[in-house]
């Protein structure tokens, strides 16, 4: 029903998209969600390369993990809304004031150019992506980030498992670039089996957390891991010991 109070309409405006020929029910329902969705409306609005550059926005504003002169590694980059975010918090645009910071993308997909941000087209787990990422950084990264999906099957658990892979092996890399210190977001999904995810998050970074940021649709099951505080390698990969009020600790009094 619609109420013209106020000199203006308001109601059920949704944009409906009719199911034709080459269009399957399910791309019929995703370009309505993308015709009606605010954060993509926003997004073209402000010059944002897709919507996922305000889930990044509000968990910084909320945790404040991006700080000017940081280096900053994007895993999964394209389309390059979350660089796009991150060279902005980091000042590693042209012109930015010093501290400059240094954000590289790495996708296997080519990404259009950005100021202030360096894209590779190479797969992260490739064994010369750690080294040629920290060369490119200039150091040792403070932030290593992923919105990284796989590709939707329809099957939940299928999916879940899909996605909770992508972030274990991004942690794997993540430890072999990160500086101590340093901080770790990846998409999850919730599904029973972070549990493993976390016991290793838990052990190499001080804190911990989940964050389910408003630009994540509500009826999604995605949420993301935020970590802080790494350890380094050299904390988190020796032996553990039994402590005396039966927890454990390494070498250097790290708890796991």
């Amino acid at each position: 029903m619609s109420d013209r109070r106020g000199g203006g309409l308001r109601g059920d405006l949704k944009q409906r998209v009719k199911t034709g020929r080459g269009r399957t029910v399910s791309s019929k329902l995703w370009l309505e969600r993308q015709l009606n969705d605010p954060y993509v409306a926003r997004a073209k609005r402000e010059g944002y390369r897709s919507r996922a550059a305000f889930k990044l926005t509000e968990i910084d504003e909320r945790f404040r993990l991006l700080k000017p002169g940081q280096r900053v590694v994007d895993l999964g980059a394209a389309p390059g809304g979350w660089s796009q975010v991150a060279a902005a918090k980091v000042g590693s645009h042209p012109g930015a004031s010093a501290p400059r910071g240094r954000v590289v993308g790495i996708d296997l997909l080519e990404i259009e150019p950005m100021p202030g941000v360096d894209f590779v087209t190479l797969d992260f787990l490739d064994p010369t992506a750690p080294g040629l990422l920290t060369e490119m950084l200039g150091g040792p990264a403070d932030v290593v980030m992923s919105d990284m999906a796989a590709n939707a099957t329809g099957h939940k658990k299928t999916d879940h498992l899909r996605i909770m892979g992508l972030a274990e092996t991004a942690l794997a890399f993540a430890r072999e670039i990160l500086a101590p210190g340093g901080t770790y977001l990846a998409k999850v999904l919730q599904g029973g089996t972070e549990g493993g995810l976390l016991t290793d998050l838990k052990r190499d970074f001080s804190n911990v957390r989940h964050v389910k940021p408003a630009a994540s649709r509500a009826d999604s099951s995605e949420l993301y891991v935020l970590a802080t505080g790494y350890r380094g390698a050299e904390a988190t990969d020796g032996p553990y010991r039994e402590t005396e009020d039966g927890g454990e600790e390494d070498e250097a009094g790290w708890r796991p």
